[in-house]
């Protein structure tokens, strides 16, 4: 078997990638070694007792990280497959899309993948969609869905999805469906207090957990809604999922491995504080990522006020190139992103997230400040 030590050895420099602490890409983020560790547990059934246990420790840690009185569901997939559950299960017929960005464009695009007519919203790249908008949009055009994305990616925007939420009440019969892939865990989400109706994220964001595993929160709304709904599909019908969670089974074979790590995840977390002492932490890394960037007079691509907290985007001075910048800094043992699509020559992407520290920033933001020189 696997000694803790072989699997520790990244975290003093050792492996093939950056030493753990160094890997500040937007997704995966670095995984902790303890949490790697906990992978190598022997396999149990999926419909054993020792299952049951195991999913019904962590449905009350993950519901005070989703903030939510409501299950959370597990799935063994990529959030992208919970961003179709949200459409095929909260879709009547037409969906408003807010689309700001390569995700919510994915977001768009599976409602007319899942045969819904799309309404977009399209804002420039870097920009959030305002609640104002928002509220004109929905008194343009009936629909019975609203999809956005919390944090965006590709961008860095932070959306005011409690804003969201406060003007989709004023229209009867419409559910809110929100990515929060890279808010979740990394910034304020209140599920419950805000009454948002599908709201999901993976695991390998702000979680910190290896790629593999979506968590989601439907509101009763939506669980009503999907009742109605005949072509829901078979894999990511909620109606079937609710009905395992709440007897503390997965719905099919999921990824055992990726469950033991969420358990000791989870309890890190716990350590840590919870889930308002990651969020502080997280708050300080983006902190001070603006600060530096103020003293150094690099620009951040979305205005101020509307800056993720967990990823940071930023334009690459002129004259450079993004693949340019990352290339030094892999040098120098460290990995942050180039931009997003569009944007993948002239921005570049620090993923603040998940076990990162400001302490680590405060190594990785001068390298950067060379290689942009």
């Amino acid at each position: 078997m696997t000694s803790t030590a072989s699997l520790s050895t990244r975290a003093g420099g050792g492996g093939t990638g950056p030493a753990f602490g160094k890997f500040f890409l937007p997704g995966p983020t670095d995984v902790h070694p303890e949490v790697l560790e906990a992978m190598v547990r022997p396999m149990i059934g999926h419909r054993s007792s020792a299952m049951e246990k195991l999913l019904q420790g962590v449905a009350p840690k993950l519901g005070a990280l989703a903030r939510t009185s409501r299950p959370v569901l597990i799935g063994t997939n990529s959030a992208t497959g919970f961003m179709e559950m949200a459409v095929r299960n909260g879709v009547r017929r037409r969906a408003l899309s807010l689309v700001n960005g390569a995700f919510s464009e994915r977001f768009a695009g599976i409602v007319n993948a899942s045969g819904k007519e799309c309404i977009r919203l399209d804002v420039p790249l870097g920009s959030a969609v305002e609640p104002d908008m928002l509220r004109d949009a929905l008194r343009r055009t009936p629909v019975d869905a609203v999809t956005c994305v919390h944090s965006e990616t590709s961008t860095g925007v932070l959306q005011d999805v409690a804003a969201f939420a406060e003007v989709v009440k004023e229209f009867d019969d419409v559910l809110l469906l929100v990515d929060a892939v890279t808010s979740m865990a990394g910034s304020p989400v209140e599920t419950d207090r805000w009454n948002l109706d599908f709201v999901f994220t993976g695991s390998q964001k702000a979680l910190a957990l290896p790629p593999g595993l979506a968590f989601g929160v439907a509101s009763e709304r939506m669980v009503d809604r999907a009742k109605t709904l005949e072509e829901r599909g078979a894999y990511f019908d909620l109606i079937s999922f609710l009905a395992a969670m709440t007897k503390f089974q997965p719905t099919n074979t999921p990824a055992v491995s990726l469950l033991y790590a969420l358990e000791v995840q989870l309890a890190r977390i716990d350590r840590e504080g919870g889930i308002e002492a990651r969020w502080k932490r997280h708050d300080a890394m983006r902190r001070r990522v603006e600060a530096w960037s103020a003293e150094v007079g690099v620009k951040f691509l979305p205005r101020e006020g509307r800056h993720s907290w967990t990823v940071s985007c930023l334009r690459v001075p002129e004259g450079k190139h993004a693949k340019d910048v990352v290339a030094a800094l892999k040098q120098r043992g460290w990995t942050i992103g180039a931009g997003y699509g569009a944007l993948k020559d002239s921005t570049i992407r620090i993923g603040h997230m998940g076990d990162h520290t400001v302490e680590a920033l405060d190594e990785l933001l001068p390298l950067i400040g060379q290689a942009f020189a």
